[in-house]
């Protein structure tokens, strides 16, 4: 979504360099979701496995841990990708207008993809595991 609007506050046109970079973003983005998921799965089984899933507020305990763990390595990805990007972004001569529009949905991608992963998927996996806490 981040993408999309950046990409409107540029007034750039959907074209085949857009898509491009639309479509790294999409792996980017899925790449980075995928791995907090096994942080916050890895998080609730050792709880699990030592005793320590017993009420809700353990899962918040667990599900704090496991994002806490990504949150350095997902904030040096976004930046490094982002400051490897504003080059082509401030560049200007020969093909940079096709590279500017590769890269925009990249830089307005990550910034929203950053607040899903950091916020929104570990507060969609506590109402997910919550069902089977309660379970318990």
């Amino acid at each position: 979504i981040g993408g999309i609007w950046f990409l409107f506050l540029l007034k750039f046109n959907m074209s085949i360099a857009v898509w491009v970079g639309l479509i790294a973003l999409a792996g980017v983005a899925a790449e980075t979701g995928s791995i907090m998921i096994v942080y916050l799965d890895e998080a609730y089984a050792r709880h699990k496995r030592e005793g320590r899933m017993n009420s809700i507020s353990d899962l918040y305990s667990a599900v704090m841990e496991g994002a806490v763990q990504r949150l350095r390595p997902k904030l040096m990805t976004v930046g490094a990708n982002i400051f490897g990007l504003m080059p082509v972004m401030l560049s200007v001569g020969a093909g940079a207008d096709v590279m500017k529009r590769i890269a925009a949905p990249l830089i307005g991608g990550l910034i929203s993809s950053t607040i899903l992963t950091l916020i929104v998927l570990p507060a969609v996996y506590t109402i997910w595991k919550s069902r089977e806490v309660k379970k318990l």
